[in-house]
């Protein structure tokens, strides 16, 4: 059975240097798990969606609770899935530019990108939406 995780958590004593090594470790990782989605990363918070099978997403998720680079972790939503939604992406990044400023709080209840506070309903549509618009860094 494959599922959809979608998770939040505060990013602590970040630099741009951990940024890509999170990518590049999750790349790794994940293609050897079969596990692919998307990260966010804006305004100090990390937003990702993890897809695969059952047991892998949860294994990655683990991983990613013992990382000291993340605070207060929490599940935002949790389905059953029958197709992946990011076919080709081990790990995508969605840029936090300019361009993309928009798109983050189209779906954000407050002024400022909080994921914490979206439904899964609307955290579905962003990361659909991230996938046709969004600046991607690789």
């Amino acid at each position: 059975m494959m599922i959809r995780l979608i998770y939040a958590s505060r990013a602590v004593n970040l630099g741009p240097a951990d940024v890509k090594d999170i990518l590049a470790s999750s790349r790794r990782n994940n293609q050897k798990l079969a596990v692919t989605g998307a990260l966010s990363l804006s305004n100090g918070i990390f937003l990702q969606c993890l897809e695969g099978e059952r047991s892998a997403v949860n294994a990655v998720y683990h991983h990613i609770l013992r990382d000291k680079r993340h605070t207060k972790p929490e599940v935002l939503s949790l389905e059953e899935i029958t197709q992946r939604q990011f076919t080709s992406w081990n790990m995508g990044l969605i840029a936090s530019t300019t361009e993309n400023t928009a798109l983050f709080l189209k779906y954000s209840p407050t002024a400022e990108f909080d994921p914490y506070g979206m439904s899964a309903p609307a955290l579905k549509e962003f990361f659909t939406e991230v996938m046709s618009s969004a600046r991607w860094l690789s």
